[in-house]
């Protein structure tokens, strides 16, 4: 029976601990397992047959006191032996047993082991072997490890945190949202747009000006880049001021270009103008600034193979019953009286070949804007400009209107003062930015097919904070 083999070999015969098939020392006591020989089917036969057989004299049986140790034999009392104490050697069995031919021998086999004094016998399917004052539990399914120290289940090893949920984000081009939003790369999962990037398209309000800039339906990002501030001249009077560059596409960082000419013409107005510099000197002043944070942009290292960074840059203040523009590239800026009947005019010239053409009389200005050529510029701000020639000029109108300063995004759409004029709001003046919103609109909607940026800059200037964006 498996339980009578449990007795013999499963259990250390020094302290009843469990063992495994395997084991050589007690995990326990560290007894030597050497010694003790492991059941065969001869032995457990012999332990079966001792154990169906009804107990005789002088044999002991269940619930029976065991019989007297003989003289010289080691005394085993069921206890466990003492901390520090070596566990007492068994004399393995006789290799060969004989087969009991008469009664029983006086003697128990190895395998019995004698019941406690108390408490009810075992169970006869199930009999769990005991020592006195340690009784031994049948096996049981492996669990979890356990704690010597506390006999407690072992912690279970650390799990890796659940991915955080992703945002249910909704596509702007389709509308998609949730497992069809961006993905990790940003673009969308269900159409494959690019998801929007933060230039991609900004609106600015101050009093007294407004812009807006968009990436437009084919580029893949936005290059152009504006400024806007409120200052005060030295007779507290509101100097209005606003600054659009384009990135020339073509060099290396037009992004870049264009975003730090636009800081350092406002940083150089912002700083000339409070102390009396005179707008055009200021505005002049402001793109010689520019050019040189341009060129410095200008690294070997980076740009090797391609252009130095460059853009184009348009700017505007509008103080008291004066504005002056300031320029360099085919940045454009425009004069829309709010009275439609009064003429609207173009205030800049182009620094392109198609400018030059006209200018020396060589093509009419139809044909030198449909020769693909025309947007090729001849001036720009950075490392590689050959010559450095800003354009200024000012202006008193003596009526009401607006200043727009845009790139060719929007000009594309409204060449001509009277095509501009058309496409400019109404109200532009008292709501500068829905006008710049409605611009911008108007190219998107036209095609689309560069970088779209304007400001709206009402005139005479409003009264109002300084300040800059």
């Amino acid at each position: 029976m498996r339980m009578q083999q449990l007795d013999q070999c499963s259990a250390c015969p020094g302290c009843a601990e469990p063992l495994e098939e395997d084991d050589r020392f007690c995990g326990r006591c560290g007894l030597s397992l050497a010694t003790v020989p492991r059941p065969t089917a001869e032995t457990a036969s012999t332990a079966a047959t001792a154990t169906a057989r009804p107990p005789q004299a002088g044999v002991a049986g269940p619930g029976a006191p065991a019989p007297p140790p003989q003289s010289g034999a080691p005394t085993h009392q069921g206890t466990p032996p003492e901390p520090g104490t070596p566990p007492m050697a068994v004399p393995p069995p006789p290799a060969h047993p004989p087969t009991p031919a008469g009664p029983p021998p006086s003697t128990p086999p190895p395998a019995a082991v004698p019941a406690p004094a108390s408490g009810p016998p075992a169970s006869a399917a199930e009999p769990t072997p005991t020592l006195t004052g340690f009784p031994l539990a049948p096996p049981a399914a492996r669990e979890s490890p356990r704690d010597p120290r506390t006999d407690a289940p072992a912690p279970a090893p650390p799990q890796s945190p659940p991915p955080p949920p992703r945002s249910a984000s909704a596509c702007a081009v389709c509308g998609t949202v949730g497992s069809g939003g961006d993905d990790a790369d940003g673009y969308c999962e269900h159409c494959g747009h690019a998801s929007p990037k933060e230039r991609d398209h900004l609106e600015q309000e101050m009093p007294g000006v407004a812009a807006v800039s968009d990436r437009g339906l084919r580029h893949r990002r936005n290059e152009d880049a504006f400024t806007l501030s409120v200052a005060h001249l030295p007779n507290a009077a509101p100097a209005v001021l606003a600054v659009v560059c384009d990135g020339v596409s073509s060099s290396s960082r037009p992004d870049e270009a264009s975003a730090t000419a636009a800081a350092a013409a406002r940083d150089a107005l912002v700083a000339a103008l409070p102390r009396g510099v005179h707008p055009p000197h200021a505005v002049h002043e402001a793109l010689g600034a520019a050019a040189r944070a341009v060129a410095a942009l200008a690294d070997p290292g980076r740009d090797r193979g391609s252009n130095a960074p460059a853009c184009t840059i348009v700017g505007s203040v509008v103080a008291g019953e004066m504005f002056t523009v300031g320029w360099i590239g085919d940045s454009r800026a425009y004069w829309v009286p709010e009275d439609r009947a009064a003429p609207p005019a173009r205030l800049t010239e182009d620094d392109s070949w198609a400018a030059q053409m006209v200018a020396a009389g060589l093509m009419t200005e139809a044909d030198a804007f449909a020769d693909p050529r025309a947007h090729a510029i001849t001036g720009w701000l950075g490392a590689d400009s050959e010559d450095f020639d800003p354009h200024t000029a000012s202006f008193m109108p003596g009526e009401p209107g607006v200043v727009l300063v845009c790139t060719d995004g929007l000009w594309n759409y409204a060449e001509s003062a009277a095509d501009m004029a058309k496409a400019v709001p109404a109200d532009a003046r008292q709501h500068p930015l829905p006008a710049a919103q409605h611009l911008v609109r108007h190219a998107l909607e036209s095609g689309g097919h560069d970088n779209v940026t304007v400001a709206v800059l009402p005139f005479p200037a409003a009264p109002g904070r300084a300040g800059s964006v």
